[in-house]
C-alpha cells in the first residue's frame, strides 16, 4: 500500500500543513483500526483515505491520530494534489463524499477548491462562559475586540471562533490543553479558532490559530474547515463581502507559514462557503 506526504495550503516544501494520504484505487477501504493506526504512524493531524467510486467520483475517511473525523479541508486540498500529481485525475470537476456532506471539488493545475457544508450559527455564550474561553489561553475579556463575540459555527466541523484583538496578542496566547479539551467537550465541537484582521481589517486578511487538542491537535498549521466557518461569521457581521477571494494567514506561530483562500456566495440568502489553496509533495513510501 502506497502512501504520500503533501503540504497543503502553501506552494513551498516543508512549510503549510501536513496531511497523509493513502489512494486506494477502487478498493475498498481497508479495517478501521488499521487506517486508525496508520494515521498515528504518520503522525499528522489527518491522514485521508482516498477511494475512487466512478469516473469523476470519490469518498474519503479523514482520520487524526485519535479517530476519524468527518471532514477536513487541508487534508482533501492534499488527497487532490496528490491525484493530480500522480496523473490518477486531471484538471477537472469531482464528486467527494464525505460522512458530513457531499461535497464538489474543482481541481485546476496549480490550486483545489472545496465546497463547504452548508453553513450553520450555533452556540452564544454568556459573559462569564466568554471569560472561561479567554482565559483557556492565558487571555482576557479585555483582550476581546469591540463588536465581537465567540461563538461555535459549523460547515462540517463545529468550532468555536475566538476573536482577539490584534497579533501581538495572537501571538502571545498560550493553550491550557486540559482545559481546551474540557471546553471542547462540554461545547460539543472540535476545538478553537483564535483570529484578529491583519492591519487595516479583515478585508486586507485575517491572521489565525487553530487549536484541537480533544483530537490529539495541539495546534494546526492551516485549517480548511475552520477558515470556511471563519468566512461566513465575519460576512454575518458586514466584514467580508460575497463574492470576493479572501485570504488566511495560519502557521506563523508554528514555523510553517500557510496560506488558505475562501469564496462566500449569497443567492437569495442561501449562503455557500469553499476553500482552496495550493499543495506540494513532500514525501512518498509504501507500508510494509
Amino acid at each position: 500500500m502506497e502512501f504520500f506526504v503533501a503540504d497543503a495550503f502553501t506552494r513551498v516544501p516543508f512549510s503549510g500543513n501536513q496531511a497523509g494520504v493513502v489512494p486506494l484505487g477502487m478498493g475498498e477501504f481497508p479495517d478501521e483500526i488499521f487506517m486508525r493506526g496508520l494515521a498515528g504512524e504518520l503522525k499528522h493531524s489527518e491522514t485521508a483515505f482516498v477511494r475512487q467510486t466512478g469516473p469523476d467520483s470519490f469518498h474519503i475517511r479523514y482520520f487524526t491520530p485519535a479517530e476519524e473525523v468527518g471532514l477536513c479541508g487541508h487534508a482533501t486540498i492534499a488527497s487532490f494534489t496528490v491525484l493530480r500529481e500522480t496523473g490518477m485525475i486531471s484538471a477537472g470537476n469531482y464528486a467527494l463524499h464525505t460522512r458530513s456532506a457531499d461535497l464538489q471539488v474543482d481541481v485546476s493545475k496549480t490550486a483545489v477548491w472545496m465546497d463547504m457544508a452548508p453553513p450553520k450559527d450555533g452556540q452564544t455564550f454568556t459573559e462569564t462562559e466568554q471569560a472561561e474561553l479567554y482565559a483557556a489561553y492565558g487571555l482576557k475579556l479585555a483582550d476581546r475586540p469591540d463588536g465581537l463575540e465567540p461563538q461555535a459555527v459549523d460547515t462540517g466541523l463545529p468550532d468555536i471562533l475566538l476573536p482577539v484583538q490584534d497579533i501581538a496578542i495572537l501571538n502571545q496566547a498560550r493553550q491550557n490543553e486540559a482545559e481546551v479539551c474540557r471546553l471542547s467537550k462540554h461545547y460539543g465541537v472540535v476545538g478553537v479558532h483564535m483570529f484578529c484582521p491583519k492591519p487595516g481589517g479583515f478585508r486586507q486578511g485575517t491572521c489565525c490559530r487553530n487549536f484541537a487538542p480533544l483530537y490529539a491537535i495541539p495546534e494546526e498549521a492551516a485549517t480548511g474547515t475552520s477558515n470556511g466557518v471563519l468566512t461566513y461569521y465575519l460576512y454575518r457581521r458586514g466584514l467580508l463581502s460575497a463574492g470576493a477571494e479572501n485570504i488566511f494567514f495560519q502557521g506563523e506561530a508554528m514555523g510553517k507559514p500557510s496560506e488558505i483562500l475562501s469564496r462566500l456566495n449569497d443567492v437569495n440568502g442561501t449562503v455557500s462557503v469553499r476553500v482552496g489553496g495550493g499543495a506540494v509533495l513532500a514525501l512518498r513510501g509504501n507500508v510494509l
